[in-house]
């Protein structure tokens, strides 16, 4: 009887240890998973990006042999490009890219005004895989911002936080757009 008390003792301790600590590496081993995939999502964003900026000096030496006078649109988008390369954190790498796209933009607006630069092959071709790597790099935002607000969530939600914190889980950052890109564009005829 004695024997059988022990027993159970023991067992009702080693129950009260063991289901927390599995609990915790549970927890732990979730919450890992989840900032690998943050980190993973936010290096896909990276490999579009450099896809990006290596396809545009080839697409800047194309124009220019069209529009030498535009010189200044050049310059921009160059500067761009340069400020996307040494963007660190998050918040720099997505003001640097909104930046990088509205010079594109311009870029391909003086495109416009040389319709043999249109019609060359090779701008065509360089137009359209700018065009693939932009959507591309739209959807890695998207997987990021889902990754980001799933590990956010899941570090936040009771009990997690308890073991978050500790163990040096903080928050993620999003990859934003800035205020002037989410205004409805005005359109006139």
């Amino acid at each position: 009887m004695v024997f059988s008390m022990l027993c159970i003792g023991l067992a009702v301790i080693a129950g009260l240890v063991f289901v927390p600590l599995l609990f915790i590496i549970g927890v732990y081993n979730g919450l890992i998973r989840l900032r690998n995939e943050v980190d993973n999502s936010f290096a896909q964003i990276d490999v579009q990006l450099k896809r990006r900026n290596d396809l545009i000096p080839n697409l800047v030496e194309t124009v220019k042999g069209y529009a030498t006078h535009e010189r200044g649109v050049f310059e921009n988008v160059t500067k761009a490009r340069a400020a996307m390369m040494s963007a660190g954190t998050v918040k720099e790498k997505a003001d640097a890219s909104n930046i990088l796209s509205g010079t594109l933009k311009s870029l391909f607006a003086v495109a416009e005004n040389y319709p043999q630069l249109k019609a060359n092959e090779n701008f065509m071709q360089l137009q359209e895989e700018l065009s693939g790597t932009e959507n591309k790099i739209a959807y890695s935002r998207q997987h990021y911002n889902d990754m980001v607000m799933e590990y956010n969530v899941r570090i936040q939600v009771f009990p997690n936080n308890v073991i978050a914190g500790p163990l040096g889980f903080g928050k993620k950052e999003l990859f934003a757009t800035p205020e002037a890109e989410r205004e409805v564009p005005k359109v006139k005829f």
